[in-house]
């Protein structure tokens, strides 16, 4: 998320009442977790696993929990907690706006548009021309839909990243900072869920088509002219191409990449980058012809066993 104006790095530490290492006039101009940081950006590290990554990143302000040498042109904010600190500079710059009217406040929404009952429509969003809006649809604040943009009954677009810190006490939840935003002529069905960027956006490309009761985690990039068929569920950080098609009941992992115009057949599991013009099939998911040998040696098993 960018910030509404540079701040420096000594003005974010006081708001955490937190020291820092560089140049107090070090220029901080967005907040961002670590898998879309960029230039001006300050993100947070906790653990030694994820330290170079954190310091070798784009980001150029780190919220860390030690005392390390500060890469050149770079500033670092100690913190006991990054997490938490992190979380605070989050509501602290994007606090929770409580709403009572069925369309917040700085939304703008085209004259065309169609908007049926009982659809919510949160803050700061953009409905833009020929939108239609059926019952029951839920767009959460920082929205943008496009044109032609149409949203099935009981969706909902832009609800809380699934985001956790596990803590003695629980599971504490980062505050999500981030939006969507559906291109022009996507269609998204009934009781879709589509959740907001940790800090960032969860994009749906130009004219992707996606059926009902599919989920799709935050942080995702879903390309242009794709197809997601009933039951479909998307982890956060999904890089999906182009033209790419998932029939139902697929499910998708983390932080993997799936190529332009490749195909995921039904059921199937996937837990690593697919690549482009590619079909694949099964549970841990791989190449649709040798998993349909291998199901086809499977049932030859029990005739097998006999002769043995």
């Amino acid at each position: 998320m960018k910030l509404n104006k540079d701040y420096t790095v000594k003005e974010i530490a006081e708001i955490i009442a937190c020291s820092f290492v560089g140049d107090e006039n070090h220029v901080v101009s967005g907040l961002n977790e670590i898998h879309k940081v960029e230039n001006g950006d300050l993100m947070f590290v906790d653990h030694p696993k994820y330290y170079d990554k954190a310091l070798n990143s784009a980001a150029t302000t780190i919220l860390i929990d030690k005392k390390v040498d500060c890469p050149e042109g770079k500033a670092l904010i100690i913190s006991e907690k990054p997490f938490d600190d992190y979380n605070q500079l989050a509501k602290h710059f994007s606090p929770f706006i409580p709403q009572n009217s069925s369309v917040g406040e700085n939304t703008t929404i085209d004259s065309s548009a169609v908007i049926f009952p009982n659809v919510f429509i949160g803050h700061n969003c953009t409905i833009s021309a020929n939108v239609i809006l059926h019952p029951g649809a839920v767009i959460g604040n920082n929205s943008i839909l496009e044109e032609n943009v149409i949203v099935g009954a009981n969706s909902v677009i832009g609800h809380y990243a699934f985001y956790y810190k596990k803590k003695e006490t629980g599971y504490d939840r980062m505050h999500s900072i981030g939006n969507v935003h559906l291109k022009k002529n996507v269609e998204i069905g009934a009781l879709c869920s589509i959740d907001s960027g940790v800090s960032g956006t969860t994009k749906v490309g130009e004219g992707t088509k996606i059926d009902n009761q599919v989920h799709i985690g935050h942080d995702t990039i879903v390309g242009a002219g794709c197809l997601m068929a009933a039951n479909v569920g998307i982890a956060g950080c999904v890089i999906i191409e182009d033209n790419v098609t998932l029939w139902g009941q697929v499910g998708l992992a983390s932080d993997i990449t799936l190529g332009k115009g490749c195909t995921v057949l039904a059921q199937s599991g996937v837990g690593k980058d697919v690549a482009a013009g590619k079909t694949v099939f099964g549970s841990p998911s791989g190449d649709f012809r040798m998993k349909f040998r291998e199901l086809a040696a499977v049932k030859k098993l029990p005739e097998i066993i006999e002769k043995m």
